[in-house]
């Protein structure tokens, strides 16, 4: 499905294409457009709009005059107005509850998706903002010092083992925290670059907000539970569909495994080896033979159930972002994501 190119910007009526709701939504300054949830009965999101805002995701000029046309937002953004769900075999069978969506990023085209508005908990999908985040404030050579915040007694949090005084690079902790997803590498991580967790989610609010993902938000860059912690598949589209841009994400969501050294806080050497969670990579699941799986990054709690964003290539290339949310179990988290991949052409 695919948005209009451009907005026409009249004397009193302003027409814009959002990019989550899709074509068609007209709003003026300083009033309320409404997004409606495939899955609700009609409640929607409400997301205030204001012309003045210095945010992408509105992306109008102020000096811009009667007859002059602003590009839209989401004319490089694949847009969704509702469910798409003839793409996939016959013999698929996505859960009701699962959220789902497959995108061909260079046609800019939904192939696939159900209930991308739905608000979900994004477990450690999380940490794709987080990397984001950090990758576009930080530097990979920077010094990053473990705090005792890095000690997370949470039950199953995934942990990479990092002390008090611990010391390594933003590269070093970039790879342990989306390959082996590595919750103590978040703090270590959102200290580094944001100063603190909540400066950090801060940070990683307002990328949010810039990118349109305006049904997201972040209160740590770790992805535990929390009720204010939220986002939806399409915003997860959006933020993933950023991330890629960078080399060095790609590069290491595509490693099966990685092995480094850091010092404690005595400099005495550490050695670490992470595999990635992701069972393509590591060969658990095997991916249909057409599809190159680039790689991506899983996220899994009681709350927001079994996740996982994928980027693929078709066999010209082509790249594709496939996500599933809220899976109700492993088995069935890449079962459903292979009746995504399966799509690709």
């Amino acid at each position: 499905m695919r948005c209009t190119n451009r907005i026409a910007l009249g004397l009193s009526i302003l027409t814009f294409c959002f990019a989550i709701a899709g074509c068609g939504n007209t709003a003026s300054e300083g009033t309320t457009s409404t997004v409606s949830n495939p899955k609700s009965t009609g409640k929607g999101y409400s997301m205030p709009f204001d012309a003045d805002m210095n945010v992408s995701s509105y992306n109008i000029n102020s000096e811009l005059h009667d007859s002059t046309l602003a590009e839209s937002f989401a004319m490089d953004l694949c847009v969704i107005d509702g469910n798409i769900t003839d793409s996939l075999d016959e013999s698929a069978d996505l859960s009701d509850a699962t959220s789902a969506a497959l995108f061909n990023v260079n046609n800019k085209e939904a192939v696939f998706a159900q209930n991308v508005y739905g608000k979900v908990y994004p477990a450690s999908l999380t940490k794709v903002m987080t990397a984001l985040v950090a990758l576009k404030y930080g530097t990979t050579d920077q010094i990053l010092t473990a705090s005792s915040n890095v000690k997370i007694t949470e039950s199953g949090a995934q942990l990479a083992g990092i002390k008090e005084g611990d010391q390594m690079t933003l590269d070093q902790a970039l790879h342990i925290l989306l390959m082996y997803s590595a919750n103590d590498a978040a703090i270590m991580i959102a200290e580094g670059v944001g100063g603190s967790v909540d400066g950090f989610s801060q940070m990683m609010n307002n990328e949010a907000k810039a990118l349109g993902a305006t049904n997201t938000n972040f209160v740590n860059a770790n992805g535990l539970s929390d009720d204010e912690h939220y986002t939806t598949a399409y915003d997860l589209y959006l933020i993933f569909n950023e991330a890629i841009k960078y080399d060095l994400f790609n590069e290491i969501i595509s490693q099966p495994t990685y092995t480094t050294v850091y010092t404690d806080k005595d400099g005495k050497e550490k050695n670490i080896t992470v595999n990635s969670t992701n069972g393509f990579l590591s060969g658990s699941y095997p991916a249909p033979e057409s599809v190159n799986v680039i790689g991506g990054k899983t996220g899994t709690t009681a709350a927001a159930g079994h996740c996982l964003v994928l980027l693929s290539r078709n066999p010209s290339g082509n790249p594709y972002i496939s996500i599933i949310m809220s899976s109700d179990s492993t088995e069935n988290l890449y079962k459903d994501m292979t009746s995504l991949l399966e799509a690709i052409k």
